[in-house]
């Protein structure tokens, strides 16, 4: 078995019947996690949910089959969002939860990433510890006796407990009567759920993005197409746009004029909203390290501070555990409200915005204004080699000239993609036209440095 690397930032990743994504590979998974979270004679219990990928039912299948071997109880739940397998996991009291998507990838490609009984993703280590099983030459697995394997059940009920919770994290004494909302469900995981909770709580739903048949999810739709949702908003005069990915764990915002909000936009928002009813803790928000630096300054301005995080909602979550907070989320969309999740869910993020609308009786636009984002520039800089940027003096004597130059009130950014021979650029202040030429001069003296 080959030693490549299994896990990455967001459990396995790729082309289906390429490696990882086989379902020999899959087998496997449902072997070694089954195995490492068995700890005695009684059964065990596992949650399994997907996306509408057709490939979904391989690996459905092929995990199945390494949890019942290995003697847990596996439930399938269908096809719902990734916060929803994270919801019910809790819920059903059990060890693990599973889900089988590639979020925002197109159909070709498929992910399986896990959740544990609480909920959280599983930590790098525990992660290590069942790759190493995974692809261990001659595995030695740890069968139970035949009448102690595990049984296969579908849960009939599973869209339904969930609607019920998210509906629960809206206000009681609030409903959605009279606003017209535009939802873009990418023909993913929450076509079947997304309509429902908002007609549910009295909303007139455009619904857009749910007829799946396998093949289209996020197909000119959903997240990666924003634009869809606010053609739609400013022809039918509706009052929001919701736009969720694959796996509705992630949420685009379009306001009623048809602009499109992001991530740290939607944050201001919330946490302006806790810190006034006094809930978030400490008044920290945790994002990551591509969030906009207008952000921080608004949070700043307000009495309270930004922590950052490496790219990825996992760490996110990691730092708000750590420290307590109750909000945090990346610039792409993951939002997480720890008072009701533990995971981004784009749905529950969009009925929190829903309620601050509701409860300021404003539009969404009036509230979008509390942060205007600056200037944000990305280079990618195709390189012969990576060296640690603090290796090359002439860039990091570069970046102080450019950092100093902006005063406080702008940054720059150098990162490598983990998966390329890339190099990323980022530069954001308040002058366009600075940071664009910034961002321009940091690109070429990189190349000569490392082209």
């Amino acid at each position: 078995m080959s030693k490549r690397r299994l896990f990455g930032t967001d459990g396995l990743r790729g082309e289906v019947n390429t490696f990882p994504m086989t379902p020999e590979i899959a087998l496997r998974l449902g072997l070694a996690a089954g195995q490492y979270f068995r700890d005695g004679a009684r059964m065990h219990r596992v949650v399994i949910g997907k996306d509408t990928r057709l490939s979904g039912y391989i690996f459905e299948t092929a995990l199945t089959s390494g949890f019942c071997a290995t003697g847990m109880d596996v439930f399938l739940v269908g096809p719902l969002p990734t916060p929803a397998i994270s919801f019910l996991t809790r819920n059903m009291r059990a060890d693990l939860g599973v889900v089988i998507s590639a979020s925002h990838n197109p159909f070709m490609d498929n992910g399986i990433k896990f959740f544990d009984r609480h909920g959280f993703k599983l930590p790098d280590e525990v992660e290590d510890e069942i790759s190493a099983l995974v692809l261990a030459e001659d595995p030695k697995w740890d069968f139970p006796p035949a009448d102690q394997v595990g049984r296969a059940h579908k849960i009939q009920d599973s869209r339904g407990r969930y609607v019920v919770y998210l509906k629960h994290s809206f206000s009681e004494v609030l409903t959605l009567d009279g606003f017209k909302i535009v939802v873009d469900c990418a023909h993913g995981a929450a076509y079947s759920v997304a309509p429902v909770v908002l007609e549910e709580l009295g909303a007139e739903v455009i619904s857009v993005g749910v007829q799946p048949n396998g093949l289209n999810i996020n197909d000119r739709c959903g997240s990666l197409h924003p634009q869809v949702v606010a053609n739609i908003v400013q022809d039918e005069g509706a009052d929001i746009g919701l736009a969720l990915d694959g796996d509705a764990d992630r949420l685009i915002v379009v306001d009623e004029k048809g602009q499109v909000l992001d991530g740290d936009q939607i944050m201001a928002l919330c946490a302006l909203d806790l810190m006034e009813q006094e809930k978030l803790n400490k008044n920290l928000l945790v994002a990551t390290v591509m969030s906009n630096m207008a952000l921080e300054l608004f949070m700043q301005e307000r009495g309270g501070r930004l922590m950052r995080t490496p790219v990825g909602d996992r760490y996110v979550v990691e730092a708000m555990r750590r420290e307590n907070a109750m909000l945090g989320g990346e610039q792409s969309g993951h939002l997480i409200f720890r008072e009701f999740s533990t995971t981004g869910d784009g749905l529950l993020a969009a009925l929190q915005l829903l309620r601050i609308m509701r409860d300021t009786g404003k539009l969404l636009s009036e509230l979008a204004h509390l942060l205007e984002p600056f200037p944000q520039v990305l280079k990618n800089v195709r390189l012969s080699r990576k060296v640690p940027f603090e290796d090359l003096p002439a860039v990091s004597k570069a970046v102080a000239a450019v950092e100093q130059d902006m005063a406080g009130k702008g940054r720059v950014l150098l990162r490598y993609s983990g998966t390329e021979n890339l190099a990323r650029v980022m530069v954001e202040g308040q002058d366009k036209a600075k940071v664009e030429q910034y961002a321009d001069e940091l690109a070429e003296l990189l190349k000569k440095h490392l082209g």
